[in-house]
C-alpha cells in the first residue's frame, strides 16, 4: 500500500466521536427475562431437531421398537392374550419410553461443553440457569411428541384406556413433570463427566435398573420379597401407579402426590447441585 492511499484510508476513517454516538443512539434494547431468555434456549433445542432431524429417532423409532418388542414378546406368556396384556402394558412401556430418552438432554449439554459452545453461552448477559432450563423445557417438546406416538401404537394395538381422552391428557402431563425433574440428573452429570459417552454409560446405569426393577412389565406380587421391596420404594413404580390410574380412571390420589413429591424432592436436590457446579465452571 503507498503512502496516498494510506493518507486517504486515514481520511476517510469514521470520526471515533462519530462511531460512539451512533453506537448509542437510540434506546439499548431491555435485557430478556428469566422466563424469556429459558423460552430462547428451549426454542435452540428444537432447531438442532430442524437441522438435524436424525435426532427424532429417538423419539419416533425407539418408542415404537420398544413397545412393539415387549408386547409380542410377554403378552401371550404373561396375560394369555396381547389385547389383553397392552391394558395393563402401556402404560409402562410409555413410561419407561420417556424416561429412557430423557438421558440425551445431557449428552446434548455434554456436547456443548465438548465442541465450547457453552463457553459462548455462559459469557451472554442473561438469566444463568436459563440455558439449563430452556433446554430442559425444549426436551419436554420432544417427550410430548415420543407420548403421542406410544398411546396411538397402543390404539392401534388394542389399548383402551377407561379414562378416556382426558385421564390420557392428564397420565402424560404427570409424566412429563417427572421427566422434567428427572432431566435435571442428568444435566448434573454432563457438568461432571468430561465425554457425551460417558454421560451416556452412566446415565444408563442408574436409569436401566430404575426401570427394568419395577412394575413396568409385571404385577410385583409374583416377584421375591427382596425384589418387592425394592420395587415397592422405586420412585419409578410410583410414576407408573400414577399414569396407569389416570389412563384407565381409577388413579389414586397418593400415587400422584408421590409423584410430585419426587419431581420436587429431585429438583429441590439436583437442581442447586447443578447450579452451583455450573457456576464452578463459568
Amino acid at each position: 500500500m503507498t503512502t496516498t492511499e494510506s493518507r486517504h484510508l486515514l481520511l476517510d476513517a469514521p470520526d471515533s466521536a462519530a462511531v460512539h454516538e451512533a453506537l448509542v443512539a437510540g434506546e439499548r434494547p431491555r435485557p430478556q427475562g428469566p422466563l424469556a431468555a429459558s423460552a430462547t434456549f428451549g426454542w435452540r433445542t428444537l432447531l438442532k431437531i430442524k437441522h438435524v432431524p436424525e435426532q427424532l429417532f429417538d423419539v419416533t423409532a425407539f418408542p415404537v421398537m420398544m413397545t412393539l418388542i415387549f408386547t409380542f414378546l410377554f403378552g401371550g406368556a404373561l396375560a394369555g392374550t396381547v389385547d389383553a396384556y397392552i391394558q395393563y402394558f402401556l402404560p409402562g412401556i410409555l413410561v419407561q419410553s420417556i424416561l429412557m430418552i430423557t438421558m440425551y438432554t445431557g449428552v446434548a449439554l455434554n456436547t456443548d461443553i465438548e465442541k465450547g459452545v457453552f463457553d459462548r453461552i455462559r459469557s451472554l448477559p442473561v438469566w444463568r440457569p436459563s440455558a439449563l432450563v430452556g433446554a430442559l423445557l425444549g426436551d419436554v417438546v420432544r417427550f410430548t411428541l415420543a407420548s403421542t406416538v406410544v398411546v396411538s401404537l397402543g390404539l392401534l394395538l388394542g389399548f383402551r384406556p377407561g379414562g378416556g381422552f382426558p385421564g390420557v391428557l392428564a397420565a402424560i402431563g404427570l409424566l412429563l413433570v417427572f421427566a422434567f425433574a428427572l432431566g435435571w440428573i442428568w444435566t448434573f452429570l454432563a457438568l461432571e463427566l468430561r465425554t457425551p459417552n460417558a454421560v451416556m454409560g452412566w446415565s444408563m446405569l442408574v436409569i436401566t435398573p430404575l426401570t427394568f426393577g419395577s412394575n413396568i412389565f409385571v404385577d410385583p406380587s409374583t416377584m421375591p420379597g427382596w425384589l418387592q421391596a425394592f420395587v415397592s420404594v422405586n420412585p419409578i413404580s410410583h410414576l407408573v401407579d400414577g399414569v396407569r390410574g389416570l389412563m384407565h380412571g381409577r388413579a389414586e390420589v397418593v400415587d400422584v402426590l408421590l409423584v410430585f413429591g419426587w419431581a420436587a424432592a429431585l429438583v429441590a436436590v439436583l437442581g442447586p447441585l447443578t447450579m452451583r457446579r455450573y457456576a464452578d465452571r463459568a
